[in-house]
């Protein structure tokens, strides 16, 4: 269980990153979105590239624009920087199981345990498989139960964004740890929507990779723009904890690098660049100009 939800971190804190089954085909491919971040003289400071975190085996998104870009690039950006899963999992343990907790069932409404139920039988799960869990930790590891298809972590972006840069300087915006500790900080009533959010939305989970996974990789930012308004995000707590203080710490954290000269290429997922939340909008608002890369 704990590799399924060191898989599962990274795909659920990008908010856009999904879960795809087996590549169909041919291949998918396309062209990501992605933007020029420049002084307000006009020279160029950096790039933001929206990542998504699981793709299809076989699916083709380097663009060259995206190739020209990253060989520019003095630092790569990222959310994570060590993927390491034996670390992650020893932070996740740490923070899942550090107070006692009821049965899971009785921190749902009564509408949604019928369904939970359904889930443990249908991954052969014993009743109590997560009742020892914190609530935010056993919404996780339900999302990646109830998924009909593990992700396919290792196609994600991140990944090999994080190889290509292998010799350059690779920061990160917060880590695994912090990402964890996100959820883990959220009030408990928050924590309950969340997992019941989880536990109402598998069955349209069977359907929703290949579609979001097609919309990032036709850079349709209406399409992705929305999925910050659905869902988890529809609550204004998990919104505002998820979404919109991180993206305000990350504005914080990547002035300096464009002020100095860094020429970052930040890759983050897509979600976190759109809407009037969103990093471009943000720097923007900072006297920076972003430009589309066609």
């Amino acid at each position: 269980m704990v590799r399924a939800l060191v898989t599962l971190l990274l795909a659920s804190l990008a908010l856009v990153s999904c879960q795809p089954a087996a590549a169909p085909e041919p291949p998918l491919s396309g062209a990501p979105g992605l933007w020029v971040v420049k002084h307000p003289d006009g020279a160029v400071a950096g790039w933001l590239f929206g990542t998504i975190h699981a793709l299809p085996e076989g699916a083709r998104w380097w663009t060259p624009a995206l190739d020209r870009a990253a060989g520019q690039a003095g630092t790569l950006v990222v959310e994570v920087r060590d993927l390491d899963p034996k670390a992650i999992a020893t932070v996740f343990e740490r923070l899942a199981r550090d107070c006692p907790c009821p049965p899971l069932a009785s921190r749902l409404p009564p509408s949604a345990r019928p369904q939970y139920a359904l889930l443990l039988e249908a991954n052969d799960l014993p009743p109590r498989q997560y009742d020892g869990l914190e609530t935010w930790a056993a919404a996780l590891a339900l999302s990646q139960s109830g998924a009909k298809a593990q992700a396919q972590a290792t196609n994600g972006a991140d990944r090999a964004l994080l190889v290509r840069f292998r010799d350059r300087p690779i920061a990160e915006l917060e880590g695994a740890g912090t990402q964890l500790a996100i959820f883990d900080s959220l009030p408990e009533t928050a924590q309950r929507r969340l997992l019941a959010e989880v536990v109402t939305g598998t069955a349209k989970a069977a359907t929703e990779p290949e579609r979001l996974a097609r919309a990032w990789l036709a850079a349709d930012l209406g399409t992705l723009e929305q999925e910050t308004r659905q869902g988890m995000l529809a609550d204004p707590v998990l919104y505002d904890a998820l979404l919109k203080r991180r993206n305000r710490a990350w504005a914080d954290r990547l002035e300096p690098l464009l002020v100095q000269g860094r020429r970052p290429f930040v890759a983050v997922g897509a979600a976190h660049l759109l809407g009037p939340d969103g990093l471009v909008a943000l720097l923007e608002a900072r006297g920076y100009r972003i430009e589309r890369v066609r």
